[in-house]
């Protein structure tokens, strides 16, 4: 397994904690960077971050419904960047809405999950888009 950078977007401090829980009972230990907002993960993207962090992910895990700024807008921007639009963004949501979905898929995501996420139960799930993930996570 190759190490990748993850790059998680979530301001839920559950969801946060399901995912490290999970990427931790498959041993996946790939090096985990979480912001709470569009902004932060912004500032951690172009190294504005208070602490000067900048990350390059190979994996971004955005939630949509977020304060300051929500993912769709954070998308909007990234897809603009010419050296952030190719990172591999995953959607983890709750929203089962069909226009949210149309809506990021436009903007060119790799997968649509909607919460809870479980890494788990998706193992013997080829079509879906939990597995791609795990996919690319084990990659």
């Amino acid at each position: 397994m190759n190490h990748k950078t993850i790059l998680l977007v979530e301001d839920d401090y559950l969801d946060v904690t399901s995912v490290k829980r999970s990427l931790s009972k498959l041993n996946i230990d790939h090096e985990l960077h979480i912001a709470h907002n569009g902004v932060d993960a912004l500032a951690l993207l172009n190294g504005n971050s208070p602490d000067g962090t900048k990350v390059k992910p190979d994996i971004i895990i955005l939630d949509l419904n977020m304060p300051k700024m929500n993912g769709m807008e954070f998308l909007g921007i990234i897809k603009n960047y010419y050296s952030l639009k190719n990172i591999k963004v995953f959607v983890m949501t709750t929203s089962s809405e069909e226009y949210d979905r149309a809506a990021v898929e436009n903007l060119g995501i790799t997968g649509y999950i909607l919460k809870p996420l479980d890494f788990e139960k998706s193992r013997d799930s080829t079509a879906s888009s939990t597995h791609q993930l795990m996919s690319e996570l084990l990659s």
